[in-house]
């Protein structure tokens, strides 16, 4: 296939998607030609830089090339890490492309009114001499399990707690409730603080608090989380970004607490249940969650936003309705995914029904053998091949977590297979580098809420 003028061989093709070209293999494509040194860098919260020096053709008739190229990079870096600054150095006329891409009337303006808000800096793209060195500052958190610890993990349908005591959990409670559909900021924190007291209810004392919830945080801060969906703007910044830092100061007064994104938390339990770090977490459910912990354990602070990372370069991929880009990891490890395949496929889905019903209807005829249903986990299944080799390229990362109602049943053990064949032949680099898996009962074990319950040390 031929993207932007640039031919690209892929041996392993999705059945039900034809068109699919693996970003890694588009890039591997490009560069084999590109000879024009260029850096990109971004900033984000605390002067922590990111940067990557790579290179563009840099001709009149490659600058289409080179434009996509970086702009999907630009994107990459951000999704992956965060920022609010881009820098540019090495083509003005690149960087040109980039700035008016960039800014909040071009084409990612989205992702530019994303990141400001996430950082609460004005978003910009500069163009410079040089770039920045690089600069970042992990976090060592988590493991720790001395003392009385409440772990609370907030979800999107039920919220959970842990009530832990040096390491071992003394309770734990699930309550259905619906965060996404009410716009009362107090429905949220009584919510919160009545886990809170549950939990403490079972322990002599409370030492530490540890959070998990799907958002972006920073510095325990609610920056943007889809569980506040409905809370008007005013009150959101008024008594939602610091929602949990005041649920634990009202119950519990001065004492450790943190509050962390629930990919990295799972991340973390990942690493606590198999022994070891540099594991990559995904949870493939209404979208796709992704955390990391790093080769010291560390939790890195990057954003893992990796559903609004770019995986294609058909320039016929399905558009996400939220960001308005095309390519992105949402429609290829979610339950859209599925959604997308399963027509392609001879299932027809009712439209009256929700996303988690159709993914339902199409798990049902997989359980029940049915080869439209298997077509459909196949294609997956080499998406996810070709992304995880990606991934890999950008994270390093050792063992890869597979998670989330996506691959639970026959479905799941159908794309984890494809993905191995995937990865084997198309990388065979990879060999014994990259270890994806699905999480055993030790991981059921250790759970999220209890991984939680382990963020904050005491003082």
């Amino acid at each position: 296939m031929d993207r932007f003028g640039i031919p690209v061989s892929v041996k392993h093709v999705p059945e039900l998607d034809p068109e699919f070209c693996p970003i890694l293999v588009f890039d591997r494509a490009f560069l084999a030609g590109a000879k024009k040194p260029v850096s990109v860098a971004v900033e984000r919260d605390r002067g922590q830089v990111a940067v990557c020096h790579t290179f563009i053709h840099g001709t009149d008739e490659m600058l289409e090339a080179d434009c996509y190229y970086l702009d999907r990079l630009v994107k990459t870096l951000l999704w992956m890490k965060g920022g609010w600054k881009v820098y540019v150095a090495g083509d003005a006329r690149v960087g040109a492309h980039l700035k008016e891409t960039w800014s909040l009337t071009g084409a990612r303006a989205f992702d530019a009114d994303f990141m400001a808000g996430v950082y609460e800096t004005p978003f910009e793209v500069v163009l410079c001499d040089k770039v920045p060195e690089e600069k970042g500052v992990s976090q060592a958190i988590g493991r720790h399990l001395d003392g009385c610890r409440i772990g609370f993990d907030a979800g999107g349908s039920d919220r959970k707690v842990s009530a832990v005591v040096d390491g071992e959990t003394v309770y734990s409670e699930e309550v259905v409730w619906f965060p996404k559909t009410n716009a009362d900021p107090q429905y949220h924190y009584d919510g919160i603080v009545a886990a809170f007291r549950s939990a403490a209810e079972k322990m002599p004392r409370v030492d530490a608090v540890g959070i998990s919830s799907a958002g972006v945080y920073v510095n325990d801060r609610t920056m943007v989380a889809s569980l506040f969906l409905k809370v008007p703007k005013d009150q959101f910044d008024a008594k939602v970004k610091d929602i949990y830092i005041r649920a634990v100061k009202d119950t519990f007064g001065d004492i450790p607490f943190a509050v962390c994104n629930d990919g990295d938390v799972s991340a973390l339990a990942g690493a606590m249940s198999l022994g070891d770090n540099n594991v990559l977490g995904i949870a493939m459910g209404t979208s796709e969650a992704v955390g990391y912990v790093d080769e010291q354990g560390n939790i890195t602070g990057w954003l893992n936003e990796l559903a609004f990372m770019p995986v294609d370069v058909n320039p016929g991929a399905m558009e996400d309705e939220w960001s308005g880009d095309i390519g992105c990891g949402v429609k290829y490890f979610s339950q859209d995914g599925v959604i997308k395949l399963a027509p392609r496929a001879g299932i027809e889905l009712d439209e009256a029904l929700s996303p988690a019903e159709k993914l339902k209807v199409v798990q049902k005829l997989m359980e029940e053998g049915d080869p439209r249903a298997a077509a459909v986990y196949r294609s997956i299944g080499v998406y996810l091949g070709h992304t995880l080799a990606f991934y890999h390229h950008l994270y390093g990362c050792r063992h890869v977590l597979l998670l989330g109602r996506v691959m639970s049943g026959k479905g799941g053990d159908l794309i984890l297979d494809t993905c191995k064949t995937v990865l084997a032949d198309e990388y065979p680099e990879l060999a014994g580098k990259l270890t994806p898996a699905l999480p055993d009962e030790k991981f059921r074990r250790v759970g999220q809420s209890v991984a939680a319950a382990s963020l904050p040390a005491l003082h």
